[in-house]
């Protein structure tokens, strides 16, 4: 078994909520949903268009399905100014002790 990851990052987990917009319609932001600590480490990036797009494997303990602070791909991480889409999540190790989070960290170049 290799080392535990180190935990040093803490992320704020946010999920999409609709507002409205007063004219009938609606506006999408994010709302914090809480604060998790994590490993951040860069995977792979591109740039297109101008934008680039670095993407990350961000560790946390695991939480059980359906709980609240458990990640999922609908929902993103952030720190401070930078922002990681969270693109699909799975456990780490058998005994289900941390999350892998693979996640997309965007940014104007």
């Amino acid at each position: 078994m290799g080392a535990p990851p180190n935990l040093s990052r803490r992320l704020l987990l946010e999920g999409p909520v609709r507002v409205a917009d007063g004219a009938g319609g609606y506006t999408e932001g994010w709302a914090p949903l809480g604060q998790v600590w994590g490993e951040v480490k860069p995977r792979t990036g591109r740039d297109a268009a101008g934008l680039s797009r670095m993407g990350v494997k961000i560790t946390v303990r695991a939480a059980p399905q359906g709980a609240p602070s458990r990640p999922t791909p609908s929902q993103r991480f952030r720190d401070g100014a930078r922002l990681f889409h969270i693109d699909a999540v799975t456990e780490s190790d058998p005994g289900g002790r941390f999350l892998i989070c693979y996640a997309t960290e965007e940014g104007a170049t």
